[in-house]
């Protein structure tokens, strides 16, 4: 039984690293307390509770979530501290010794973040001589017991909402952790998702973006399959638009290009990982694909859909990326008709049978090679932002602090700028035809040259 006086009037700051699905939880996780009686904290106040959402997918970030961690305990003394997320489950005993963690939750046991929570507060929690909650235990299971799903489905503090549809993977790439961290696939059913995304129709939303680990794998749980899910979606009543948010390539089948063409919400936007253009580094790490069936897609999309907008993530400097491959990947992403590169360098996962690969690319090294993909990133960016320089577009605005400019995008996602001079409060999650003009300052966004409707 929960005790929820033990909830009331309590301040709670939350701190996310990682991915869109990380955000996603937590804002998931604070709408649940806020149904409790918990509060976020304003500027200058101190928490009751620190919530870190966390994230493993490089050295790097691992080493911001002890940051992280770290100065929400020095700024909030006393406060009750709960660690969760990916480091959280891959690095459980590193964590619970860091000084101030009160509980660290794995994957399987955030779901229940409440109960545990409850069971402290009311002081039926058993404590370590550190002061550490004892849930090691928890930690220590194989990636075939995390089982739970957690559902999520929260806007946060923008205006497009989230909708966690899959959580785990099952592909197992050489240089990844996420499987030990996530699980195996799985996934809740078509039925449950349309329910979430009809409130949040109901609540105002306007677009939701599809999140997951490997969404395309979507059904394994339930029967059914990605392609289900989106047709079940396309008829939510409210929602105006859906973006998928990463769909691994050969999980894009055919079908999906050909029905995202002609759906009413679902945008002409892809964001899909190729990893590396070289044959020789893919079948290193143990990708699904080659550059061939890659490029295929890229194809079937520009003539199903010419104006989509398709992101592609790419690692640079992993294991056997000799100076050779590293050009194979250049050149075929220079090739490939595509709007933006995801660019980011390997970094040495323990436990990875990437670390047996014996060609080692220096740090120096991975900075110039992902420095020239950035530059034909921005390349490519800026030539698909300047074709519709002119062009009258429907934009979804976000609120912005005031006397900011405001922002949104297109259904292609092309970001756009509203002046301070022309924002208004009300144009926030409101849809706006509108003219584009030339850039912006900074080259990040078209400016509005013109409010056509209102």
């Amino acid at each position: 039984m929960i005790d929820t006086s033990a909830f009331q009037g309590k301040k709670a700051a939350y701190f996310t690293l990682g991915c869109k699905l990380n955000f996603s939880e937590t804002s998931t996780f604070g709408k649940m307390l806020q149904d409790m009686g918990v509060c976020t904290v304003k500027k200058g106040e101190q928490a009751d509770l620190c919530l870190i959402n966390t994230c493993s997918v490089t050295e790097v970030a691992d080493h911001k979530c002890r940051q992280a961690i770290h100065r929400l305990v020095r700024n909030n003394p006393g406060a009750f501290v709960v660690v969760t997320g990916c480091y959280a489950q891959l690095e459980a005993e590193t964590v619970s010794k860091i000084d101030g963690v009160d509980l660290v939750l794995g994957s399987n046991e955030k779901a229940n973040l409440i109960q545990f929570l409850s069971e402290a507060w009311s002081g039926r929690l058993a404590m370590s001589d550190t002061g550490c909650e004892s849930l090691h235990r928890f930690h220590r299971v194989k990636t075939k017991e995390i089982k739970s799903f957690a559902p999520s489905c929260s806007r946060g503090n923008r205006t497009r909402y989230f909708l966690k549809v899959q959580d785990g993977c099952d592909y197992f790439c050489t240089y990844c952790t996420i499987p030990y961290a996530r699980g195996f696939s799985r996934n809740p059913s078509v039925a449950s998702l349309v329910a979430q995304a009809e409130e949040a129709a109901r609540d105002g939303g306007r677009e939701i973006v599809l999140t997951g680990v490997n969404i395309g794998d979507f059904g394994k749980t339930t029967g059914e399959s990605f392609t289900d899910l989106v047709m079940a979606l396309d008829k939510v009543d409210g929602i105006k638009r859906f973006r998928i948010s990463s769909l691994e390539p050969d999980l894009l089948s055919d079908e999906l290009i050909g029905y995202c063409a002609s759906s009413r919400a679902f945008m002409p936007h892809f964001h899909i990982p190729l990893q590396s253009g070289s044959d020789t580094v893919l079948k290193l790490m143990h990708r699904h694909y080659d550059t061939s069936l890659f490029a295929d897609k890229i194809v079937k999309i520009k003539q199903a859909m010419p104006d989509a907008f398709i992101g592609v993530d790419v690692m640079v400097g992993c294991r056997g990326e000799t100076p050779e491959c590293f050009e194979e990947t250049y050149c075929f992403l220079k090739s490939l008709d595509v709007t933006q590169l995801h660019v980011f360098p390997y970094s040495e996962r323990p436990g990875t049978s990437a670390l047996s690969i014996p060609y080692i690319v220096d740090d120096k090294t991975k900075k110039l090679r992902s420095k020239r993909l950035l530059e034909l990133s921005e390349e490519k960016t800026r030539s698909f932002y300047s074709r519709y320089i002119g062009r009258e577009v429907e934009v979804l605005f976000e609120k912005a602090p005031r006397g900011k400019a405001m922002h949104g995008f297109t259904d292609n996602y092309v970001r756009v700028e509203l002046s301070p001079a022309d924002a208004r409060p009300e144009y926030d999650n409101m849809l706006m035809r509108v003219r584009l003009g030339d850039f912006n300052h900074d080259k990040t966004a078209l400016k509005v040259d013109g409010i056509w409707t209102k």
